[in-house]
């Protein structure tokens, strides 16, 4: 039986009658419904094309064929609990282990970014045998009981910062405590980490873990200084704790140069334990948590069998391991670099011509620009930002915001993302900066 297509409005009132209103839609005064979509982009249910840069879960593109052809395939064979045996979830394993530090080789397959952060943080409190947890400032990190406990940017809305959740200053070199002129930034915001650490322990509290996105994505689209994370795990282990890299938002090869955006802060930096979704499955529910063989040793020796009945299924790992094949057959990470060189070009020269654009940062595909009142005060222009996101839909490109004031505008589009997808994007941007600076000007 084929599904049935309402008109828009008919789906926008059953949405609002059977769907929490929580579950907020993009652009909400007047949301897109989306029917199909190919590549970077997406098209309405009266087939108008929209540019697609938001979209990092669909990594290497909406409605990839290999991607569809393998799930297909393997669906048609077989789907059943990941406590059988099968070859789909070893031979995906050792491919990611083949792209990650040697010494992270123990891998727990789960269903989302949100499973796969809590068990992060099992593990890490089960091998220190800590309860407390450092954070940075505006972080996100899933949306279950545990991880809205380790968000500023959630629990700071909701019931306040626990105990034993410590809150490190945000190493943003644009508006924050250290900033670009600072000779050595990345030392000075490890010291405020190790400064807190101290603190903690002076009130007779054990650290666990410091919990961290790669690259703070909710906070800003933040590119940490280099020389952060070595040190800030140099104090963490120091304290008896371990450092979880949350690259959720940034694996896979987003940032171009690398396959795992920790890796820009050096060759031989290696997180404890990683956690990693959106990206993997291109869609489709994967996720997953990698650590080392003495981390996983505890959680083994703690007497508690741990299974997650359809984290590492033989689809989710087919699809897992045809995302792979498409981002080296493709050359993913090439065209990030490429394409998001040129992407952040195209901005930095609309930053030198409209006084409203602070800021432009990123690497690879992972871009943010960020839009003030003044240059100096470094004001938020949270309306405006607002506004270019309202206006450039109209123009059939989906761009949305992020920051703690919702200022940034951020990129992170599916990987296939093109040389004329950022002329275009960039070329509206700028008309539609003059408008707003020429309306706030009569």
């Amino acid at each position: 039986m084929a599904l049935q297509m309402f008109d828009k409005e008919r789906t926008l009132q059953m949405r609002q009658k059977l769907i929490g209103q929580s579950c907020r839609l993009f652009f909400s005064h007047e949301p897109l419904k989306i029917v199909k979509a190919r590549g970077q982009y997406l098209y309405d249910e009266n087939g108008t094309q929209y540019l697609d840069c938001i979209s990092n879960v669909q990594h290497v593109g909406h409605c990839h064929p290999s991607i569809t052809k393998a799930a297909t395939a393997q669906m048609e064979l077989l789907n059943a609990n990941s406590r059988f045996l099968h070859d789909n979830i070893v031979q995906y394993a050792e491919r990611l282990a083949n792209t990650l530090p040697q010494k992270l080789c123990v891998f727990y397959f789960v269903n989302s970014g949100s499973e796969a952060n809590d068990l992060a943080l099992r593990l890490a409190r089960q091998y220190t045998q800590n309860k407390d947890v450092v954070v940075l400032n505006h972080a996100y990190h899933g949306h279950l009981t545990s991880l809205i406990d380790i968000s500023p940017y959630k629990f700071w809305k909701l019931e306040g910062q626990k105990e034993w959740v410590h809150v490190a200053p945000l190493p943003d070199t644009y508006r924050g405590l250290y900033r670009e002129g600072h000779p050595n930034p990345g030392q000075a915001y490890a010291d405020t980490v190790k400064n807190l650490i101290d603190e903690v322990q002076n009130r007779g509290r054990k650290i666990s873990c410091f919990f961290v996105e790669s690259l703070p994505s909710v906070g800003g689209h933040i590119i940490l200084p280099p020389g952060y994370f070595p040190k800030v795990a140099e104090y963490i282990r120091a304290a008896g704790g371990v450092f979880v890299a949350d690259e959720i938002q940034t694996g896979f090869g987003r940032v171009g140069s690398h396959f795992w955006a920790f890796q820009l802060q050096g060759e031989d930096f290696c997180p404890d334990i990683v956690t990693m979704g959106k990206p993997m499955g291109n869609g489709h529910p994967l996720a997953c948590v990698v650590t080392t063989k003495e981390i996983a040793g505890t959680f083994t020796a703690n007497g508690v069998e741990y299974f997650n009945t359809f984290g590492g299924n033989p689809v989710s790992c087919a699809i897992g391991l045809a995302v792979l094949d498409v981002i080296e057959k493709e050359d993913l990470r090439a065209n990030a670099v490429r394409v998001g060189s040129q992407l952040k070009k195209l901005l930095k020269q609309l930053q030198a011509k409209h006084t409203i654009i602070g800021d432009v940062r990123g690497v690879g595909l992972f871009l943010g620009f960020e839009l003030v009142k003044d240059r100096v005060a470094l004001t938020p222009a949270t309306e405006e930002a607002g506004l270019l996101v309202q206006r450039l839909k109209e123009r059939h490109i989906c761009l949305s915001t992020d920051g703690p004031w919702a200022n940034v505008i951020k990129f992170k589009p599916p990987m296939c993302f093109s040389m004329e997808d950022a002329e275009r994007v960039t070329e509206q941007i700028g008309f539609i900066l003059q408008e707003i600076e020429d309306a706030s000007n009569n």
